[in-house]
């Protein structure tokens, strides 16, 4: 680990290969559809991973300006070929582009980032400074990361461990001197502890929808004088509502898990309507049970 964090090698052929194994990598990610809503597609679109690409090669460049150079190059050729691999396979084609100027700004943030990150290797109390900046930002997607996995467990479990372990490691790591490591380390312990206490106080969150009209498509039929459940109750709860706006019956839905199971109305008389659900994180398809 410690060779990791201060004794590779990383030539400018070795940084453009990694720039192009990262950018591939991240968009077979993004384009499997078994990884979506998962910890594995969350490369193609949150920082954490890219952070530790980022300090990896701050901390084993020889001066703040190559520090710079290597970040840039890194990102400025990763970031648009993980868009470019994906456009024969995404709906948007070419128009898929329309993602990567906010990743272009933060490119351009690598060179300021990677000057400045460089200073960690001083081992001066400023090196916390600078390493803190990233803590926090780790910080913000671990509380974003762990709201979904006690919601949507076990979506997201890896990326959740991913930012509380790497927060750990880094003051370990990238820090030698030992009053800077137990400083270091003391501030992400109580970064990981207080957003964890937050999420966990404010609790779980759900996927809320109306997601079934009577009189509609699906051939649906109902009022307010049926109930409403899913075949798994783990899923959630829905209940039938009176819309206003509309003049009907709807079937309202907190989705609190991703998966398979049956939306199931059943009459005064006993009598049943099934419907088959598929639901994503904040995607749902239903279509009428063939049973029914």
């Amino acid at each position: 680990m410690r060779k990791l964090f201060g004794g590779l090698n990383l030539t400018w052929p070795k940084i453009i290969i990694a720039a192009v194994l990262a950018g591939i990598y991240t968009a077979v990610m993004a384009i499997l559809p078994i990884t979506k809503d998962t910890s594995f597609a969350d490369i193609s679109i949150s920082f954490e991973v890219w952070i530790l690409f980022g300090i990896l090669i701050i901390v084993n460049s020889k001066t703040p300006l190559e520090s710079a150079l290597k970040c840039f190059v890194f990102f400025l050729i990763s970031q648009p070929l993980v868009y470019l691999i994906q456009v024969p396979f995404n709906a948007y084609g070419w128009g898929i582009f329309r993602y990567y100027p906010p990743w272009f700004i933060w490119t351009l943030f690598t060179l300021v980032m990677g000057y400045v990150g460089w200073y960690m290797r001083k081992e001066k109390w400023w090196g916390l400074l600078i390493l803190g900046a990233m803590l926090v930002l780790l910080a913000y997607h671990y509380s974003g990361f762990l709201r979904e996995t006690i919601s949507f467990f076990p979506n997201h479990l890896l990326s959740t461990i991913f930012c509380a372990v790497i927060m750990i490691v880094y003051p370990l790591y990238i820090f030698r001197k030992k009053q800077l490591r137990m400083a270091g380390l003391i501030v992400s312990l109580l970064l990981i502890l207080a957003v964890s206490v937050l999420v966990f106080a404010v609790g779980r969150t759900a996927y809320e929808t109306d997601i079934l009209s009577s009189g509609g498509s699906l051939g649906a039929a109902f009022d307010d004088t049926y109930t409403a459940e899913f075949a798994d109750p783990s899923f959630g709860t829905a209940e039938i509502v009176f819309e206003e706006g509309i003049e009907d019956y709807m079937v309202h839905v907190a989705f609190t898990k991703t998966g398979s199971t049956q939306l199931i109305l059943t009459a005064p008389d006993g009598t049943e309507q099934v419907f088959d659900l598929e639901i994503g994180r904040d995607t749902y398809e239903i279509t009428k049970s063939n049973g029914t």
